[in-house]
């Protein structure tokens, strides 16, 4: 690592610039740019910088510069250079999904079409990518109507030479069936080089062309081939309709929004002509590299725009207000050789349509994160810093989570959940109902539930392992002691489990609290929290076993509540004990199914006999007319 001393630079001019920090191989690891290079740049080698600001100004062990006139220029500079180097200090955005792609194999001697998200491979002709996949199938079975070449495999096509006969689609007039002589080779090679021609000339020259030749038939007098021609014409403007919305017909441009979770960030853009989503993609923003206070809608915008694949609009519609708005117009209009206006709509279908394409990016993150949680190597780092952040011993390869859930202090419940190597286990989750008859908080609550699950894993630790293996029996699961217990909640709560940990006198199980307000990492006696980077994958691993803890304790306690509810109405029924109640539950499952089932379904419950079961009827249907019940969950909900 360098010291950002050794290469300070000195005389820097005090003018609009862009300049690149160099790392010992002379790589590019960092592009910026400045209305004022001198103060921009001075602040690299000042102290106290942000994390991987910091990282950044280390690893580098040179920077140079390049003066422009105007910030415009500046920033153009700076996305060129972003896209010839790019720098892993810059955000990047990595493109979510694969798209599809229309290929012919021109150079076959039977020329197939299919579509295909694999890489591309010789001797095949592709047209794409498509965004919308879905209007490219349809898209896909009108081409086939109107150009009937073969789509299907190699392996049918041969088996339909052996067998002399064709298949489904030769039947429903989507193959010219060349495997049985229904049109010959040449005839269908033809065929493909039309289609191929069609193709490279544009589909919406499809519509005028088919109207001309249909009106030629039925001038001709043959009407059935007309008659084809205007069903093929209908299918046609049906897979047009089919990738249009229900939206205004004044909304055209691009509908660009960005969606932030924590140090996550996803883009979408939906292309739209005269009120029809024409194509949509989603970018994932990789900020773990970048640096503190980065423009991440100029970066997105350049992720769209900015290799010239996709043609820019008039008009560019954002959910938010970007830095630097006017220099970002006037880079637009550059590559698009015409005025581009970048506007944030504030009320109106514009801004409806914009909180759709937020939910998209959304989704699209979500998507995202789960796969990286599903990734052994990101795992693998998230242990690792999770162990050197708490000083731990050894890697938290099985981690324990525990979180208490109650609505004023009724049906108390507490929940554990497990991780192992980073990934949930949830065969060995477990469930705690709190005893409360001694009183009760969320302190009490943790001690409790930390001390009945430690006191099982040293019972089950007491067992004669040969003695289990000569019977054939298991251990039990609380036998596996944790590395890390997390607590939901902050210094309260570690306290508590603290003092349970040291009543039961275990030293080799390392404890920590995770505190929602503001994610603050609590350890056993000290005064003062961790804060985790907020690019740290330890971090996220961690709030995700916590937010996991807490869904699994809000089930457990919603179903508590609603058993408590529903039993609490039945114990108004005279005559209707613990036992009876529960057999009832049972069988039915409800109160509303209790009280919906006729007397002698009722009487035929084990304990429950003629008598008792009219009282029950009569009991549950006065309940019903002089309260407002949920009959399913048991809430009362109004005289």
């Amino acid at each position: 690592m360098a010291d950002p001393q050794s290469y300070r630079p000195s005389n820097i001019p005090e003018h609009p610039g862009v300049y690149r920090f160099f790392n010992k191989a002379d790589k590019v690891i960092y592009v910026g740019k400045a209305k004022n290079l001198k103060n921009r740049l001075s602040n690299y080698f000042q102290a106290n910088l942000a994390t991987k600001t910091n990282r950044m100004v280390h690893e580098a062990v040179r920077v140079d510069w390049t003066i422009v006139s105007t910030e415009l220029e500046a920033l153009a500079l700076e996305f060129s250079w972003i896209k010839q180097y790019q720098p892993k200090y810059n955000v990047q955005f990595k493109d979510d999904k694969s798209y599809p792609y229309l290929a012919i194999s021109l150079n076959d001697e039977y020329p197939m079409i299919f579509i295909t998200r694999k890489d591309k491979r010789p001797g095949l002709k592709y047209f794409g990518p498509y965004t919308n996949a879905w209007a490219l199938r349809n898209t896909f079975e009108v081409l086939l109507k109107v150009f009937p070449v073969r789509s299907c495999s190699s392996a049918n096509f041969n088996r339909a030479q052996r067998s002399k006969r064709q298949c489904l689609l030769g039947d429903i007039g989507k193959c010219a069936a060349p495997c049985v002589g229904w049109i010959s080779k040449e005839d269908h090679q033809a065929l493909a080089q039309k289609l191929n021609d069609f193709m490279e000339s544009g589909m919406e020259n499809l519509l005028p062309a088919l109207h001309e030749e249909m009106q030629l038939a039925s001038t001709n007098e043959e009407f059935e081939r007309a008659a084809r021609l205007r069903d093929q014409i209908e299918s046609f403007e049906k897979a047009q309709r089919s990738t249009q919305g229900n939206f205004s017909d004044d909304l055209d441009g691009d509908f660009i929004a960005l969606y932030q979770d924590g140090f996550h960030s996803a883009g979408s853009i939906f292309s739209m002509q005269r009120g029809s989503i024409k194509g949509s993609r989603s970018w994932i923003v990789d900020q773990e590299m970048a640096l503190e206070g980065e423009d991440v809608f100029a970066s997105l915008l350049f992720s769209i725009y900015g290799n010239g694949s996709i043609s820019i609009p008039r008009n560019v519609y954002l959910n938010a207000q970007p830095e630097n708005l006017s220099e970002l117009e006037q880079w637009l209009s550059g590559i698009s050789g015409s005025k581009v206006e970048v506007k944030v709509p504030q009320r109106g279908d514009k801004v409806e349509l914009l909180d759709t394409v937020k939910r998209n990016a959304q989704y699209s993150l979500i998507q995202y994160v789960s796969k990286r949680a599903t990734d052994a190597a990101v795992s693998g780092k998230a242990l690792t810093q999770i162990e050197e952040m708490l000083g731990l011993t050894r890697t938290p390869l099985r981690i324990e989570c525990f979180d208490i859930s109650n609505i004023s202090g009724t049906s108390v419940v507490a929940s554990m959940v497990v991780f192992e190597d980073g990934m949930p286990k949830k065969s060995e989750y477990r469930r705690f109902i709190i005893d409360t008859s001694e009183g009760w908080d969320d302190t009490r609550a943790m001690h409790q539930v930390i001390t009945r699950r430690l006191k099982r894993m040293l019972d089950d630790r007491s067992v004669d392992l040969a003695e289990v293996s000569e019977t054939g029996g298991r251990i039990s699961k609380f036998a596996y002691p944790p590395a890390l217990i997390v607590v939901d909640g902050g210094k309260p709560q570690v306290s508590a489990a603290q003092r349970a940990l040291g009543e039961l006198g275990i030293t080799d199980i390392a404890l920590c609290g995770l505190a929602k307000r503001l994610e603050e990492v609590w350890l056993p006696n000290n005064a003062d929290p961790l804060i985790f980077p907020r690019n740290s994958e330890g971090l996220y691993l961690l709030q995700r076993i916590r937010d996991e803890a807490h869904r699994f304790a809000i089930t457990f306690h919603r179903s508590r509540r609603s058993k408590v509810m529903l039993e609490s109405l039945l114990d108004e029924i005279p005559g209707l004990g613990s036992a009876r109640r529960t057999a009832l539950l049972d069988r039915f499952g409800s109160v509303s199914a209790i009280r919906k089932a006729p007397v002698s379904e009722l009487a035929t419950t084990p304990g429950i006999g003629e008598k008792l079961a009219e009282t029950i009827a009569q009991s549950l249907a006065q309940i019903g007319k002089s309260e407002a019940v949920n009959m399913t969950t048991g809430e009362i909900t109004g005289a």
